[in-house]
C-alpha cells in the first residue's frame, strides 16, 4: 500500500490563497459583466426611444414638448455611458488589488469589452448631442 503524500501547511496555504484570489477575480468579472448588461441596456434603450421620438415627430406629430426626444435619448445613453465607465474604473482598481497577490495579465476579455463598450456609449451620447447642435 502506498503512503499519501503529505504536504506542508505553507504549501496547503498558497494552494488556498491562490484559489482565493482566482474566487475573488472570478467575481470581479461577474460584477463587470452586470455593469456592462445594465449601461448596454441603458445605452441602447435611449437610442432607440431618440430615434423613435424623433421619427413621430418628423412625421408630423405634434408633441408637448419638442425636444423630449433628445432629452430622454440623452440622459439614458449618458447615464448608461457613465455607468459603463465607473464599472471599467472599479474593475480596474479591483484587479490592480488583486495582482499584488496574484499575478494575472490585466487584459481579460471581460475588461477589453468593456472599454469597447465604452467608447461605444461615448460615441453613442456625441452622436445625440451633434444631433442636437
Amino acid at each position: 500500500m502506498e503512503t499519501a503524500q503529505v504536504r506542508s501547511a505553507n504549501e496547503l496555504a498558497l494552494d488556498r490563497t491562490d484559489l482565493a484570489a482566482r474566487r475573488t477575480l472570478m467575481a470581479a468579472d461577474r460584477s463587470l459583466m452586470a455593469w456592462i448588461r445594465t449601461s448596454l441596456s441603458m445605452i441602447s434603450f435611449g437610442f432607440t426611444i431618440y430615434k423613435i421620438l424623433e421619427s413621430v415627430q418628423d412625421a408630423g406629430v405634434h408633441t408637448s414638448h419638442p425636444h423630449s426626444p433628445v432629452r430622454v435619448g440623452l440622459f439614458l445613453t449618458g447615464m448608461g455611458t457613465a455607468s459603463m465607465v465607473l464599472g471599467t474604473i472599479e474593475y480596474w482598481r479591483t484587479l490592480v488589488d488583486i495582482n499584488q497577490y496574484h499575478h494575472f495579465s490585466i487584459w481579460r476579455p471581460t475588461f477589453v469589452i468593456a472599454l469597447i463598450m465604452a467608447v461605444m456609449g461615448s460615441f453613442a451620447f456625441l452622436g445625440i448631442v451633434f444631433r442636437l447642435l
